[in-house]
């Protein structure tokens, strides 16, 4: 990976759109360089992501038609940089010379320098005049059978708007207090969001332990689980544990499985660092075994079509072609957690999906594979609900573009499957 931040966001942008892998799968090798420069990459990288379809209008506005992807990925980064306010002479200049070294592209150097002197030139006006990106007709289609047009043109604009960074406090008794400490906005139901929160290791209370990162969206589910002290409960498809420490934190007796011992690390060291405790397993969780749970919250593998506001590069990275199978994966886990469950027992199954096949449609089809399992009410007292969240199905839909005036939520959904007693 080059260590230069617009040579290696140029390299992670190929990753993307060429070979289609995830950011996250390429961030690793970011790691020589320096901080400042290794969070300037990812920044160019996932803005270039986000207005992907906006770039190239703007693009396309001084040209006849958009070149090969080098030199187009090339204009695209470069024009992020002029709209955003940077420099022209520096920009257009790294430009020309990255588009020089290209084997088979270096003569259009000249051109990359035409167009770009005459983005600079249209400035900020030009790109404020064009519209909000549009997903991938293979992920807007679907989505608009789901939820219509106007909720789709909702999520585009909560996608468009990025992601604050949320936090859950360890002890939420000391949420407010924790809340004022970070100059962070104390959400209805319990998180803690922050706008400009710079370093999160540098933090008010990181190195102690009293938070976490967690969108708030995804802090519901074992809040939805109300786990109490003693109960045993299983965390499946833990890491990176966010959920695992909530459980802990509540006062339960917690077993975190993932199949990914790397991931597991991660909860390890973040169970560490909060001084909370949780028997951490790696497994399969169609492999998974053992005494009967009091509850269980079953994060299940999906699409991830929820927190696109957070990861710009999953529509271009994939192409649904693994919806199928995804779909399969989920009702096999959630009958195998219904195993592992006592009489009586409850079980959280939730997806960061947009998606109602991996969401609604789960939670319908179980019930027809086992028709004695009950959806339990959502409690009316659980601390920020809104009426639009109910799920006719049971459980809580939420999608990007609620809280839009608070900055969004990634979409999930989660409902409480009730084993006959």
């Amino acid at each position: 990976m080059p260590k230069e931040p617009r040579r290696a966001a140029l390299r992670l942008l190929e990753g993307v759109l060429t070979e289609g892998k995830l950011l996250s799968e390429m961030h690793p090798g970011l790691a020589p360089m320096a901080p400042e420069d290794r969070a300037r990459t990812q920044r160019l990288t996932s803005d270039t992501l986000r207005f992907l379809p906006r770039l190239d209008q703007l693009l396309s506005q001084h040209m006849e038609r958009l070149p090969d992807l080098e030199v187009l990925n090339i204009l695209r980064l470069a024009a992020l940089e002029l709209v955003q306010g940077a420099a022209a002479h520096g920009v257009v200049n790294e430009a020309v010379e990255a588009c020089s070294k290209l084997p088979r592209h270096g003569h259009l150097k000249g051109l990359v320098n035409a167009v770009l002197r005459r983005v600079s030139e249209g400035g900020e006006a030009a790109w404020a005049a064009l519209p909000v990106p549009e997903m991938p007709e293979w992920l807007r289609e679907p989505l608009i059978e789901g939820w219509g047009e106007e909720a789709i043109e909702g999520m585009e604009a909560a996608h468009a708007a990025g992601a604050p960074l949320d936090i859950t406090p360890r002890d939420p008794a000391q949420a407010a207090a924790l809340a004022e400490q970070l100059g962070g906005t104390l959400l209805p139901t319990g998180s803690i969001r922050l706008t400009e929160p710079g370093k999160i290791s540098a933090l008010p209370g990181f190195d102690e332990g009293a938070w976490w990162v967690q969108d708030a969206a995804a802090a519901l589910p074992a809040r939805l689980l109300a786990a109490q002290p003693g109960e045993r409960v299983l965390d499946l498809c833990a890491a990176p544990g966010g959920k695992t420490m909530q459980l802990a934190a509540a006062g339960a007796d917690v077993t975190a499985v993932d199949v990914s011992e790397k991931r597991l690390e991660t909860v390890s060291e973040n169970l560490g660092r909060t001084g909370l405790t949780a028997s951490i397993i790696a497994s399969d969780a169609l492999a998974f075994t053992g005494e009967a749970f009091d509850a269980i919250l079953l994060d299940a593998p999906c699409s991830a079509t929820g927190t696109i506001r957070r990861h710009p590069d999953l529509p271009y990275a994939k192409d649904g072609s693994d919806f199928a199978g995804l779909f399969e994966l989920q009702e096999k886990m959630i009958d195998h957690a219904l195993s592992l469950l006592k009489p009586g027992g409850r079980l959280v199954y939730c997806t960061c999906s947009l998606l109602p096949d991996e969401g609604e449609v789960q939670i319908e089809e179980a019930q027809v594979r086992n028709p004695q399992l009950t959806v339990d009410p959502v409690p009316e007292d659980l601390p920020g609900l809104e009426p639009e969240w109910l799920a006719e199905e049971g459980g809580l839909r939420l999608r990007p573009d609620f809280w839009a005036e608070r900055g969004g939520m990634d979409g999930f959904y989660m409902a409480v499957l009730r084993k006959p007693a």
